[in-house]
């Protein structure tokens, strides 16, 4: 198999490329590095189809690997036939290369070994030859101490034979299609008493059709199944199976052995190959539902992740709670903790006048403009805290709910106890959700990813995937994003391409030893940080006040001469990118120059004098603070205020397969479901809408008992939003 043609076949790029980016991945260069600066040699494939290469090239390897060995097993039994070999050589799925090797995988004690033992596999071949003799007599030949009866002896052929037809390949094949493309997946209800029974009350009865259930659905059954609430199973044409495998191997139908490969074919289907494909066939849905799931989890981090940061404001971070009182703290515009409380406006204390005055003054001493406040317990309670105080005393001051998923985790974590050593655990989360509007990819790096809740059926999905594609998703972010060297933490560095945790932590410890970095280059005096980790790092790090003034864009250090004869040739050095005015000259001097001439007569790749033109242009530019702010408020709904037809605005919370479901400022979130969300048709809800986005909806239904709201985002005739 040539792995460089096969990936280039399905990814539908030169074989070319996807030999320089396996030498380049081989040789140790990240993903993230590749992409932005090695475009010439990948043909600038971009990040998407860098990482679908490295998958596939992982998995080709392991499947050529594996190859080898089953040839080799195969072959120490004296088995291997030119004819498997070729098969062996052929497959291309795992799943075609282990049927290949099924009939040769050592087992454990069955009947047909058993049969074997005692000599009955001649006789097994004798009735699948399908001649004229009749199959009483042929056994009588085989009769001994241990088999005592022709019954006997024609049983374990059966058995032998039952075996033989499951093992083939082709039949497994055939059956698990037909049983794929025709199946039902079936639903009951188990009986069984438990708290969760009534979330599944829709699959106590319930059957679709294998090939089309959705993702979201089979995570859903087999959680129900895990509970002990559901039994699930596939209901198929068994007899259209008969008649398919029959055709296969009964070729004489007059013969006498017939009657009993007929036998040993329906004992071998419903006893062997039925349970077997069945799990196959389950085991391919979970997979596919949870690569879904898992997919659509990682789309929602990154659109997280990626929210806009909130620059130059300081802010109020209010943690709610009832008995143990509101944590609350108050941060600079660059995260500082400035000081912090407790209030108790709730029950049982009720202090809810001097909670008024403690923010108001906390609001003035330090000159403070936005609230943030987590969405948990009492969440509800303290916006209505918040509303009052915004009315009746700080008119200029705006609010948010944030989603604090993670917070608890962050407070309770090795970093935040070295963050804030003085500081109580949920004096911690108050700070996480103070920050987390200031900057949500810094703040929100410090969280397991898998605990930032924009998610669905996350702890239903293979954890190891999970957490595998998640980090990937924080990778990215972090590397587009770009990251300033004297200010982040070791949450944020080790996300760095090339960089480690360990070595993360080396250039935090660096920094509190000898100050702030000056230069890009000082970063390779860290410890354990060597030239090919300062050359996958240094171009996605940034110091914005240093000695080198393209140490504040993306321009790579090797980079840096072509950088400087690029400005040149526009009149200018690199100290010019420090004054804004000369910066204003700069940028439209570099917009007239032509990428192609330039990079002729310097000699140089065209896609890296296009990333140093644009990049020279935008020193410190963060490509986060293109997109809309969040959706500040200041004044509280509730549920009671709401009623069909009002119109109003909100902030997308979570993407899942069936709609979105948006925060409009009342105590819970509402539904847009997927058929509302347009009024085209819409294949899936992340074509339309991501998380962080700010839309406009209108009120279908309010179900103040279940706590339910209908959204809709369709066309119509609308009030102005509230």
């Amino acid at each position: 198999m040539d792995i460089i043609k096969q990936l280039a076949a399905e990814l539908k790029i030169k074989p070319q490329q996807v030999q320089q980016t396996v030498k380049l991945l081989d040789e140790g260069n990240t993903i993230p590095f590749i992409a932005r600066y090695r475009k010439e040699a990948t043909g600038e494939l971009d990040e998407t189809v860098l990482r679908e290469l490295a998958e596939r090239l992982d998995y080709l390897r392991s499947l050529q690997a594996r190859k080898e060995e089953v040839t080799r097993l195969i072959d120490e039994q004296g088995q291997l036939t030119p004819e498997i070999s070729a098969a062996i050589q052929g497959a291309i799925t795992l799943q075609e290369l282990e049927d290949i090797y099924r009939p040769f995988r050592p087992k454990r004690r069955t009947r047909a070994s058993m049969a074997k033992e005692k000599g009955l596999e001649p006789l097994a071949l004798q009735l699948l030859e399908q001649g004229t003799e009749e199959p009483r007599v042929l056994a009588e030949a085989f009769l001994s101490e241990e088999v005592p009866t022709v019954e006997e002896a024609l049983q374990g052929a059966q058995d032998i034979l039952a075996e033989r037809f499951t093992d083939d390949p082709a039949h497994r094949a055939q059956v698990r299609k037909f049983t794929y493309e025709t199946g039902l997946l079936v639903s009951e209800r188990t009986g069984e008493e438990v708290p969760e029974a009534q979330e599944f009350q829709m699959y106590f009865d319930y059957f679709e059709d294998v090939a089309k259930i959705p993702p979201h659905r089979i995570l859903a059954l087999n959680r129900g199944e895990r509970l002990g609430v559901l039994k699930i199973r596939i209901q198929v044409d068994t007899a259209r199976i008969h008649s398919l495998l029959a055709r296969e191997i009964i070729t004489n139908s007059s013969s006498p052995a017939a009657a009993y490969l007929n036998a040993a074919l329906y004992d071998g289907y419903s006893r062997l190959l039925a349970p077997s494909i069945e799990r196959e066939i389950r085991g391919l849905l979970t997979e596919k539902a949870e690569e879904h799931a898992i997919r659509i989890f990682a789309k929602n981090l990154r659109d997280l992740l990626m929210q806009s940061p909130v620059r130059g404001r300081g802010v109020l971070g209010i943690d709610p709670a009832f008995r143990t009182g509101c944590k609350v703290v108050a941060v600079n515009e660059y995260g500082d903790l400035l000081e912090h409380t407790t209030i108790f406006p709730h029950e049982p204390q009720k202090r809810w006048t001097e909670a008024l005055h403690t923010l108001k003054a906390l609001i003035e001493k330090h000159g403070l403009n936005l609230i943030t406040i987590g969405n948990g317990t009492a969440s509800r309670e303290t916006e209505q805290l918040v509303a009052e105080l915004i009315r009746e005393h700080c008119p200029n001051v705006q609010y948010l709910v944030v989603n604090e998923a993670g917070a608890s985790v962050y407070s309770a974590s090795v970093l935040a106890k070295e963050e804030f050593p003085q500081l109580d655990v949920s004096m911690r989360g108050a700070v996480s959700i103070a920050r987390r509007v200031q900057d949500p990819l810094a703040e929100l790096v410090k969280i397991d990813p898998k605990s930032i809740g924009v998610g669905q059926y996350q702890h239903d999905v293979n954890q190891k995937e999970l957490a595998k594609t998640l980090g990937t998703v924080v990778e990215s972010c972090v590397n587009h994003v770009g990251v300033e060297l004297n200010t982040a933490s070791s949450a944020l560095l080790k996300y760095v391409s090339g960089l480690s945790a360990r070595v993360a932590g080396e250039i935090v410890n660096y920094r509190t030893a000898n100050g702030p970095f000056h230069t890009r280059a000082e970063l390779k005096k860290v410890k354990g940080l060597g030239p090919k980790t300062f050359e996958q790092a240094a171009g996605f790090l940034r110091i914005a006040d240093g000695k080198e003034p393209l140490d504040n864009t993306a321009v790579h250090p090797e980079s840096y001469p072509l950088a400087r004869q690029i400005l040149q040739l526009v009149g200018h050095s690199e100290q010019d990118l420090r004054n804004r005015e000369t910066l204003a000259q700069i940028r439209e001097k570099l917009k007239k120059l032509d990428p192609k001439a330039v990079a002729q007569s310097l000699e140089a790749g065209e896609p890296t004098v296009r990333d140093i033109i644009d990049a020279l242009g935008q020193p410190g530019r963060d490509p986060r603070d293109e997109l809309p702010a969040p959706l500040f408020r200041a004044d509280v709904l509730s549920l009671e205020d709401l009623r069909p037809g009002m119109v109003l605005q909100g902030t997308v919370q979570n993407v899942v397969d069936f709609g979105a479901f948006v925060d409009i400022g009342v105590e819970k979130a509402g539904l847009v479901h997927i058929s509302q969300l347009s009024d085209s048709y819409v294949r899936h809800p992340t074509d339309v809408v991501q998380v962080g986005d700010i839309v406009t909806v209108h009120i279908l239904d309010v179900d103040e008992k279940l706590g339910r709201i209908s959204l809709s985002m369709k066309t119509q005739s609308k009030e102005q939003p509230h």
